[in-house]
């Protein structure tokens, strides 16, 4: 008998409506759909855009409550119906996310058929590297450079794919034994309190982790022209290649770059804004003991796989370093390569590598009905009109400013191509000198990447991580990501910004 056959479903309509997601929040659910009706016909199209957007946030924002593609998904799906948007801009805006949709699809998939050799290294320096400070300012470091030339989400993916593995490592032996190998110690109670006390502190060590590493993806980001998908976008319009990109926005990017490794520095000495956690000694001891049984249970097999994973994940960094193909296609290689490799050739094992992706790119489409209503509205263009018609360095700061205000709640790359498609005329027609237009553009860089970084929807990596698998089980929700980014968000806007505002001195 299928298993549908002998699921029961809940009695009323209210209990099935979004499964076991609290009442209350269902109730707001279906207020906000029948008010946006309202706003509709007594405060227009343009305020009823706005509504929906920050209700879309709002359901990011209870991302543990209820996964947003159902919430956000009716939203969009209202926004289509009250003609806010329609399906030809949704679709545009799709096939301009169309490389970062292949990447999440199958590049995430790639990384999962590469596993056992990243959890094998990650062990290795996991365990070799005693301090806390060391570790996690060395991450941002690596991460932050890696992510100047490959791609954040690539990197992030990785990352995650690590701490999963490690909390499911943790998560497999404390089941089976708890914390003592002692057989006779069956005081339940008691290893019930040291298993809360040690799980929370591991969940903390990797909230940290996967922060640090998050942050460094967007400082890095910034360095070079394939370093997010917006620069692309603002390095064609300048017609800067990628050494006269990093040349002109280095000034700015590279002391952003070393203040985010200084906060990291401070965050980790002091323990603040969530950060400080060390590993517990027994989590540590227990992911010490079950890498020597995987050495010492190690075959010729084994080994082999993990040299195989090897030579893909060096093919890969080729390939993403040469960008010799969009990254989602990479990705896809990645597949095909490693799991003929290693033999992975059934069709149920294969789907599996697409479980942690698949959710987050429907979610992504989803956001382009919502950023293909901000632009049917032109609900940004007051705001960069506002601005440029400022003059001198104020203009530059507020280019800034308000690029890191919009980029937060909605897409950096539909923000920068926006901006960028505003001054680009103004330049060709001689009403802007190419000074202050390579200005804008450095400050177009800077405001897409840098503020954006203050909220999860506000980077695509961000938001991935928010989405992953990995996020609930150590209570990683989106106010606590605002706020565990917040100090890196202060200081590093605040750098940025003092740099724009000198920037025509």
């Amino acid at each position: 008998m299928s298993s549908s056959a002998t699921h029961h479903y809940p009695d009323s309509p209210l209990a099935m409506f979004l499964g076991h997601t609290p009442v209350w929040y269902k109730k707001a659910v279906l207020a906000a759909l029948v008010m946006n009706v309202v706003f509709y016909f007594t405060l227009g199209t343009l305020l009823t855009s706005w509504i929906i957007l920050f209700e879309f946030i709002f359901t990011l924002a209870m991302a543990l409550k209820c996964f947003p593609l159902q919430p956000g998904g009716l939203l969009a799906i209202q926004v289509l119906v009250m003609q806010l948007t329609d399906s030809h801009h949704v679709y545009e805006e799709v096939e301009h996310g169309l490389p970062v949709i292949l990447l999440v699809i199958f590049m995430v998939a790639g990384v999962h058929f590469l596993r056992e050799m990243l959890f094998m290294f990650m062990n290795k320096v996991l365990l070799g590297i005693k301090s806390r400070v060391v570790m996690n300012v060395t991450t941002i470091i690596v991460v932050a450079i890696l992510s100047a030339f490959l791609d954040a989400l690539t990197i992030l993916a990785v990352l995650i794919a690590l701490a999963t593995a490690f909390y499911d490592v943790y998560d497999k032996v404390v089941s089976k034994i708890g914390y003592a190998d002692d057989p006779t110690d069956d005081d339940d109670n008691h290893i019930d309190d040291l298993h809360r006390e040690d799980l929370d502190g591991f969940r903390a060590f990797l909230r940290g982790l996967l922060m640090h590493g998050a942050i460094g993806t967007a400082i890095g980001g910034v360095c070079t022209l394939v370093g997010e998908p917006e620069n692309i976008v603002i390095g064609n319009a300048a017609e800067w290649d990628f050494v006269t990109f990093a040349t002109m926005v280095g000034p700015a990017t590279i002391p952003t770059l070393i203040a985010g490794v200084f906060t990291c520095f401070v965050l980790e000495k002091l323990g603040w804004f969530g950060y400080g956690a060390e590993l517990p000694p027994a989590v540590r001891k227990i992911l010490a003991d079950e890498d020597a049984k995987l050495k010492a249970k190690a075959t010729k097999g084994d080994t082999l796989v993990i040299y195989l994973q090897l030579v893909v994940a060096i093919l890969m960094i080729v390939a993403l370093s040469l960008h010799l193909a969009e990254i989602g296609l990479i990705g896809l290689a990645v597949i095909i390569l490693a799991s003929s490799l290693i033999g992975v050739t059934d069709e149920h094992s294969i789907g599996q590598a697409f479980t942690e992706g698949l959710p987050f790119a429907s979610l992504l489409v989803v956001f382009y009905v919502i950023v293909a209503m901000i632009n049917s509205q032109e609900m940004f263009t007051p705001v960069m009109n506002w601005v440029l018609e400022m003059e001198g360095s104020q203009q530059v700061f507020m280019v800034f400013l308000t690029n890191g205000f919009l980029s937060a709640i909605s897409d950096n790359v539909f923000v920068a191509t926006i901006y960028m498609n505003q001054i680009t005329p103004l330049m060709e027609q001689g009403l802007m000198t190419r000074e202050i237009f390579e200005a804008q553009s450095v400050a177009v860089v800077m405001g897409t990447g840098i503020p954006s970084m203050s909220t999860p929807n506000g980077q695509a990596a961000f938001l991935f991580l928010l989405m992953s698998s990995i996020a609930p089980r150590i209570r990683l929700g989106y106010g606590r990501m605002v706020y565990m980014a917040l100090p890196y968000f202060l200081v590093c806007t605040t750098v940025a910004g003092i740099i724009m505002y000198s920037w025509l001195d």
